[in-house]
């Protein structure tokens, strides 16, 4: 009988949990050379050992993913400050018993906003809806940044159709758990945007982005500049609300200044309803 697999995992266990009690206890980790490599902190987060945290990231959710038999996702990026519209209607109500001019006008914000949250709900809908119909190799999950606003919308709208939904998280001060519509077996923490940029185009079949900030500017154009040169298949790109996105970003004058080519334009599509952002991935697919 072999027992190395065995005793490796104990082995393991027992190096973590040593770490925990000294924790749980407010003990200070001191540096100790005679512990082991794979259960030393002080170690593993040495800017040597960046390569190695690099690698874990991209290994981690891509096992856990294959064993859960997520092959294709439909990526949703959008702003994490974009509230529900109860959400938003209950701010705009305290904000107006204040008096607080600036809190009213935030509030009016997020009103005026909220219904891109119920468009990126019934859009995750949709998807997950339809993936239900599909061979399990063949479906199609909703993969969202994980955090609130539209990635909660997204997520929560597959999560009412009883799919499994997944959240891609970032750690960062102001965020720092996933949304509670992300299915639990399905929710990664990231330490580095690069390895979370990546596993988003993996398995990333289509790519919409919904308004959206800075961290939406960055994924969105990661995926368009992949995408023209050609150093990722063709996947479909669509941005979702007409409006905002022709008004933030003058793809035009990128043309016309010779940025970029006018064929360049049909890398990305613009809508503004969930139902023809489904058909224009469908369409894409033949499905």
């Amino acid at each position: 009988m072999d027992t190395s697999k065995n005793l490796d995992e104990r082995t393991m266990m027992d190096a973590w949990a040593y770490i925990q009690a000294q924790a749980d206890a407010g003990i200070p980790l001191k540096p100790n050379a005679y512990r082991l490599a794979f259960g030393d902190p002080e170690f593993l987060l040495r800017r040597e050992t960046r390569g190695i945290r690099l690698q874990l990231e991209l290994l981690k959710p891509d096992l856990d993913q294959a064993e859960m038999g997520i092959e294709s996702t439909i990526v949703v990026y959008g702003s994490a400050r974009f509230s529900a519209p109860e959400e938003a209607q209950a701010l705009l109500q305290a904000a107006q018993a204040s008096g607080d001019a600036p809190a009213i006008a935030l509030a009016q914000r997020h009103m005026r906003n909220a219904h891109f949250y119920e468009q990126a709900r019934r859009f995750g809908h949709i998807v997950a809806t339809h993936s239900k119909t599909m061979s399990p190799k063949e479906r199609m999950y909703i993969c969202t940044g994980g955090g609130p606003g539209i990635m909660e919308a997204a997520n929560r709208g597959a999560s009412e159709a009883s799919v499994p939904t997944l959240g891609l998280n970032i750690a960062l001060p102001h965020e720092q758990q996933a949304n509670p519509y992300v299915t639990p077996e399905l929710s990664f923490k990231f330490h580095y945007f690069a390895m979370r940029k990546m596993h988003f185009m993996m398995r990333g079949k289509a790519m919409v982005a919904f308004p959206g900030g800075f961290g939406t500017l960055n994924e969105l154009f990661e995926v368009i500049t992949l995408v023209q040169t050609k150093k990722s298949v063709p996947v479909p790109i669509v941005l979702f609300g007409k409006d905002y996105w022709k008004r933030l970003i003058n793809m035009d004058a990128l043309v016309e200044e010779g940025a970029i080519s006018a064929e360049d334009l049909n890398l990305f599509h613009y809508t503004d309803d969930p139902q023809e952002a489904w058909e224009i991935i469908r369409e894409f697919y033949k499905l």
